[in-house]
């Protein structure tokens, strides 16, 4: 098997963070991937590197700014851990051609929304990574082979044609909701979202079945640049939230077949609720980029998490009794068949024009941005002090910048508006705060959860929004005292909810019924 030149970004902190005890979302499955890809002696065969910390402005190149700044208020104590940009590092690793395979385990966050967080995830790296991608290629195959849909990335990019979705999916009264075979795509991009929902207990002679044919045919119509693959190990048996019975090789069979493609291949982590199953499996999908699956020891090596793959202590994850019901009804070919039936209708392989992408941003090649790691000086501090006190100096009835009325750039998501006609309650557009019905990723239960047309602004400011209301871009909490001539630190946020207690419940602040009193009582109160 011929050689690729592999680029592995991994850093220690990631996998410290915990979204809390008893939370199915384990960030340590990382670091214990990390620790078995060591133990097997894989590091020297790949670049390790470590990424950097992406700033508010790279992640508002997707991400709104008043949401990023909404997700330092909501954790302000951890938001230095939210930040990491491994999948945008991972995509200039490609483009630049210094790798043929890149690999980010951390990465691979689908569901978090241009304005919203969901499903555990709350910053869409692909995205970010796909963006890095369309700077230099063309056209751009996402893959997602996560157990649940890869909503929150189809919908970026619903309606273009330079980047093509194929979500491989649990669909049925299962989060997200979405991922429909008629979900195709709007406008532009009609025909290049490509969603194949499966049922219960699909084996890997099945998912291979509909993987194979599926994949060769948008290879062969679209002709993708690059290909990144989300490798989600909630589609594993035995996940305690995914309910398929992959085994690992029939996961990593993915990873081997887009290898043997020949085409830049940015390999992504993402759902996965079974630590040591999740850990096994990452560990194979990294030997098999760097075509070594062949040559390791089917018996783990001492390492420090060596007691948590008892009894049996080997690298794999067996399947189970479970029922295929894609194969009992036979749904399975008519999926595949329909998915076909999709591809053959596109026009191959849409044009681009061609242009120079420049190598560095316009605010590097003036000057104007510091290196990271680059101190800060006595003048750059008094600077930045000096321009935080202009700032608070402008009058708070500024007209805001007016929003584009494009219903497809709106604050409302293609999920929300899937799920209308399953009981959201609408309100008039007089209306401080409207209603948006999300499903829980544990329970499956729809919650409403209110929002507000003006963005994420009241959390932060314990007022409603109003439209005369001064625009906060990455506002700081600092402010200047011309009592004590010095900058204080305030916190402006009315109330402090875990992130993941906060995902739990859909979205809404925790305490059931009683709990929407709360929160309307808080977001009123000045």
């Amino acid at each position: 098997m011929s050689k690729r030149r592999v680029a592995y970004y991994y850093d220690a902190d990631a996998g410290a963070y915990t979204y809390g005890l008893g939370h199915p979302m384990k960030p340590h499955r990382i670091r214990v991937t990390h620790d078995l890809v060591t133990a097997y002696d894989m590091l020297p065969k790949m670049h390790v590197l470590r990424p950097k910390r992406a700033t508010p402005e790279t992640m508002s190149s997707f991400h709104t700014d008043e949401y990023i700044h909404f997700l330092n208020r909501v954790t302000p104590e951890t938001a230095e851990d939210l930040t990491y940009h491994g999948t945008r590092c991972a995509a200039k690793r490609i483009t630049s051609g210094a790798a043929d395979i890149a690999i980010n385990w951390a990465g691979g966050l689908h569901h978090a929304k241009k304005r919203e967080a969901s499903g555990f995830c709350y910053i869409n790296d692909i995205v970010l990574g796909i963006l890095e991608l369309l700077r230099t290629y063309p056209r751009v195959l996402y893959i997602d082979i996560d157990c649940h849909h890869g909503d929150g990335v189809e919908e970026a990019f619903y309606t273009t044609d330079r980047v093509m979705t194929c979500s491989f999916h649990k669909f049925g009264e299962y989060f997200p909701g979405t991922g429909t075979q008629d979900d195709r795509g709007r406008g532009k991009g009609k025909g290049y979202a490509i969603n194949v929902p499966l049922k219960d207990g699909i084996t890997d002679q099945s998912y291979q079945s509909v993987f194979e044919p599926v994949i060769s045919k948008i290879l062969e119509v679209f002709r993708p640049s690059a290909v990144v693959l989300q490798c989600g190990a909630d589609s594993l048996a035995g996940d305690k939230l995914g309910c398929f019975n992959l085994t690992m090789y029939g996961h990593a069979h993915c990873v081997q077949f887009l290898r043997k493609q020949n085409i830049p291949l940015i390999l992504l982590g993402g759902g996965g609720y079974t630590v040591k199953n999740v850990a096994r499996t990452w560990t194979y999908e990294t030997a098999c980029a760097l075509g070594i699956e062949d040559t390791i020891d089917p018996l783990l090596p001492w390492n420090e998490y060596f007691e948590w793959f008892g009894p049996r202590y080997r690298l794999e994850v067996a399947e189970n009794n479970m029922d295929d019901l894609n194969v009992k009804d036979g749904s399975l070919d008519k999926v595949r068949i329909t998915a076909l039936e999709h591809l053959s209708e596109l026009i191959p392989a849409p044009s681009v024009g061609l242009h120079d992408v420049p190598r560095e941003s316009v605010g590097q090649y003036l000057g104007l941005s510091r290196d990271e790691d680059e101190a800060r000086d006595e003048l750059d501090s008094r600077l930045a002090q000096h321009m935080r006190y202009a700032y608070d100096l402008q009058e708070s009835d500024s007209p805001s910048e007016t929003s584009d009325d494009d219903s497809w750039d709106s604050d409302e998501s293609l999920s929300s508006r899937r799920h209308s006609s399953r009981g959201a309650h609408r309100f008039s557009k007089s209306a401080i705060t409207q209603s948006r019905t999300r499903m829980s990723l544990l329970t499956g239960q729809y919650f409403d959860v209110p929002v507000h047309e003006q963005g994420y602004n009241h959390f932060e400011h314990g007022a409603l929004p109003t439209k005369t209301a001064k625009r906060r871009f990455f506002q700081s909490a600092a402010r200047w005292d011309e009592t004590i001539e010095d900058v204080i630190i305030e916190k402006l946020s009315p109330f402090h909810i875990p992130i993941g207690e906060l995902m739990e419940n859909g979205g809404r602040p925790p305490g059931g019924e009683d709990g929407d009193e709360d929160w309307e009582e808080m977001a009123a109160d000045p």
